[in-house]
């Protein structure tokens, strides 16, 4: 909100310095979308569907329904609709242990287990086979390591982790591990001394980076609740039968931020006050100090707008993406690759050298390539075809330059030098499927038919839903979005059709632009900020009147 202030001149010289972060968390009826704005620029973009089955960390009580000796791997049934897959590798070392303890907590019911009183066994051999641990029909306490993608079901590990914000916990072993971004011998030699007074026996840690330099307090009260998050895990597992939940983030939102969160935001805003107060509660929680930067956001205007990420989405996603002085990118995506053509296109500042323009689209390519990447979640073997250059030095510090935009990424990654093609290969870390926003609009009144209604009679028909809700719903008080171009038609003039209808209906309605609609699309809200479904069939295509048809005949057959 303070970007629009009139010191904007004043903040945007001093972002040079420090870059600006925040968080803008949408929260609509489906899903939850949190966008990370650096300097006002549309950064990561996350979406996450608000009853997501199957998300990484999730915990299912499982039943292994087939060995598969060539793969050396089992298909597992966590009631998913294709088998998921636990593979040897999967398994962790200490699967000997983890089996034992499980088989006897599912026998004896009564009691929950105790690691601290259990006896490990030895590891399994790092070269084994699936068959000689693993059995048909066997139960498993599994963990999605993978989400499903496209055809493939849920990929699935039995080396259990709870991950909290400064460290991760893993049953069934006694290390404790520090993370290599804490450079200090000192405060690594702190944490290892303080985790290891306060860790319970059976459990191996991972201090993460954000640990550094907290204090014990904060540490315990962390290993606690993960400890807890695990018995109670035990004590579900064993009420429960196969396939079934059996643990899961309380909160989407919560979880993605845990992640994503920096003592460095300025601000987090939030549309939603049961998200708000989660996500307050959790900030309070780990940085008390920081609280304050939590903020409901109640405007009429959608959040994203509000923020200019709805534009930034449109013009970010699809096909091609424009960046600097015309040139662009093409990115295609298949099922086993990502492939990313750079075009120099009309530039209007290009250098009379060729070697010298390629460099520099190439240098500000990779900029939005890096970009595209965290923002689309872009995973699996990615193909840069670049602009040709001939000077090996160029090509060297493209690479070098590569590898520097890329070093914030979170996703494990590899870069490749540049090919004598010119290509230049990256893998990323695929956990979860890509991203893929669609940016072009399908027409809500022909429904790809090629014939519209009259376009000049939408605002007859805009006037009948009022009267509708008004008149017959007795609604007063609500909020109707439209696209931008039709709202500045509607309130153009004094004398504007939006005056004419707020004299005539009363004025406890508001007609507000939204970016994200179609031109011909409308919604509206109630004052409680929940939609109201006034489309009738003669809105729909003819597939979706038929299918609104039966839902009405079956409620009325129900009542």
């Amino acid at each position: 909100m303070g970007m629009n202030g009139p010191l904007g001149p004043t903040v945007t010289l001093c972002t040079h310095l420090i870059m600006k972060s925040e968080l803008v968390v949408d929260v609509s009826r489906e899903d939850i979308s949190i966008a990370l704005l650096e300097d006002g620029r549309l950064a990561s973009l996350q979406k996450e569907s608000r009853n997501i089955a199957y998300a990484v960390g999730d915990l299912y009580l499982a039943k292994v329904k087939k060995i598969m000796p060539g793969l050396n791997a089992a298909f597992v049934d966590v009631g998913y609709e294709k088998d998921a897959f636990l593979h040897y590798l999967d398994l962790g070392p200490q699967f000997s242990s983890y089996s034992k303890f499980i088989q006897e907590a599912l026998d004896n019911k009564r009691t929950v287990p105790s690691l601290a009183k259990t006896t490990f066994e030895a590891d399994i051999p790092k070269q084994g086979t699936i068959q000689s641990v693993i059995q048909p029909g066997q139960m498993l306490l599994v963990q999605i390591a993978k989400e499903p993608i496209s055809s493939k079901g849920p990929r699935l590990t039995t080396e259990i982790s709870f991950t909290g914000r400064y460290m991760v916990l893993m049953p069934f072993g006694d290390k404790i591990s520090i993370s290599q971004k804490i450079k200090s011998t000192e405060e690594k030699i702190r944490l290892r001394q303080l985790i290891g007074s306060i860790k319970p026996k059976g459990f191996s840690v991972i201090v993460r980076t954000s640990a550094e330099n907290k204090r014990v307090a904060e540490l315990n009260h962390e290993m606690r609740t993960l400890v807890k998050n695990w018995e109670e895990s035990l004590a579900k597992m064993q009420r429960s039968a196969a396939p079934s939940l059996i643990y899961e983030e309380d909160s989407r939102a919560v979880s993605v931020i845990r992640d994503l969160f920096s003592p460095n935001f300025e601000n987090i805003y939030v549309n939603h006050e049961e998200t708000f107060s989660q996500i307050q509660n959790y900030v309070s929680l780990i940085s008390p100090e920081n609280k304050d930067i939590v903020k409901l956001y109640s405007k009429d205007t959608p959040i994203f707008d509000n923020f200019n990420i709805t534009r930034q989405i449109k013009s970010s996603f699809g096909k091609t993406v424009s960046f600097r002085s015309g040139a662009y990118l093409i990115i295609e995506s298949t099922e086993a690759l990502h492939v990313i053509d750079v075009n120099s296109g009309n530039r209007s500042k290009a250098s009379p050298d060729q070697e010298s323009n390629a460099l520099d689209v190439n240098l500000k390519a990779a900029d939005e390539i890096a970009r595209q990447l965290r923002l689309r979640d872009m995973g699996g073997i990615i193909v840069v075809d670049f602009i040709d250059m001939s000077k090996a030095e160029h090509r060297q510090q493209l690479f070098d330059h590569m590898k520097e935009v890329m070093a914030n990424d979170r996703a494990r990654h590899n870069i490749l030098p540049l090919s004598k093609f010119g290509l230049m290969q990256i893998t990323r870390q695929r956990v979860r499927p890509a991203l893929d926003i669609t940016t072009s609009e399908s027409c809500p009144s022909c429904f790809g038919k090629g014939e519209v209604q009259p376009s000049i009679l939408f605002t007859d028909k805009l006037e009948e839903k009022i009267e509708y809700l008004i008149d017959h719903l007795k609604i007063k008080k609500f909020n109707m979005y439209i696209h931008p171009f039709v709202e500045a038609y509607i309130k153009k003039g004094v004398f504007s059709l939006y005056g004419k209808w707020r004299r005539k209906y009363g004025r406890s309605f508001k007609i507000i632009a939204d970016e994200s609609l179609a031109y011909l699309q409308y919604k509206v809200v109630d004052a409680d900020g929940k939609e109201i479904d006034v489309k009738e069939e003669s809105d729909m295509s003819s597939s979706q009147s038929k299918t609104r048809a039966k839902t009405r005949q079956r409620n009325n057959e129900e009542n």
